[in-house]
């Protein structure tokens, strides 16, 4: 987990809390009509977690799901400003942000509230982390793409882009399933509570998590972390009110 309390120096180094940077127009780009474009994960079992990495990220264990539907992409800020502009929300933290605000990049300085709102809005609501990791992989892979280390053609990590990249720019680093992003770009809020020794006794079927706590999970990696934190099982976690640069998520139904 070193490589989270890396990120956490980064986000407080870089100014990735709620303070976004100085004000600019929003930049141009499609507005005004929700972008819904999902993909069916089947019913069925996979192996969560890891016994070779951090102690909150094991056991493995085979977790059973329903079937459900996760979006292709990670919520970007046309469809987050639809929501602000319908409901009279206060806008993400980084909606005035240039290099942060174009339309097809994800929607980032939100907080979990905030990701949870937007999911109930549109409909929907956030994965689980057992949907998120499933989606991710589901057959034991280290990342989306199989088990090949990270590089620039797969993901936006490790500083190379330099901010969220347009959704789907990564083709290559697609999971089984043909979800984008789920490595690197912004780390994405899920469902649940976060606990350290939670696998040890989860849920065989559909886990939804701690019942309480004070931090939430979140999954993925981002733009500025390298590869540890960009694997398919690792468990970020914040306090849900955490608002920054390099943290967005995607909805679930």
């Amino acid at each position: 987990m070193d490589d989270i309390l890396k990120f956490l120096c980064v986000l407080i180094g870089m100014g990735l809390i709620a303070n976004c940077g100085d004000d600019y127009p929003v930049q141009p780009g499609s507005e005004g009509e929700l972008v819904e474009e999902m993909v069916q994960i089947p019913a069925g079992e996979f192996v969560m977690g890891t016994n070779e990495y951090g102690r909150d990220e094991g056991p493995a264990h085979v977790v059973f799901l329903d079937a459900f539907w996760i979006d292709r992409f990670e919520v970007v800020n046309a469809d987050y400003r639809l929501f602000v502009a319908t409901t009279g929300r206060d806008p993400a933290a980084c909606a005035d942000s240039v290099g942060f605000n174009a339309a097809r990049q994800p929607v980032v300085g939100v907080t979990w509230f905030d990701a949870q709102d937007f999911c109930a809005w549109a409909g929907k609501r956030l994965c689980s982390e057992a949907e998120w990791e499933k989606a991710a992989g589901g057959d034991g892979r280290i990342y989306p793409w199989g088990n090949e280390e990270p590089d620039p053609t797969r993901l936006n990590f490790n500083g190379h882009v330099g901010k969220p990249a347009t959704v789907g720019s990564f083709p290559n680093g697609m999971s089984p399933f043909e979800v984008s992003d789920l490595s690197g770009n912004v780390w994405e809020w899920v469902a649940d509570w976060y606990r350290v020794a939670y696998y040890r006794n989860s849920p065989r079927e559909n886990p939804q998590g701690p019942e309480s706590g004070s931090l939430r999970v979140m999954r993925g990696g981002s733009w500025v972390n390298g590869a540890p934190a960009v694997r398919v099982q690792e468990r970020g976690r914040l306090s849900p009110v955490w608002q920054g640069k390099a943290i967005g998520f995607r909805c679930c139904r």
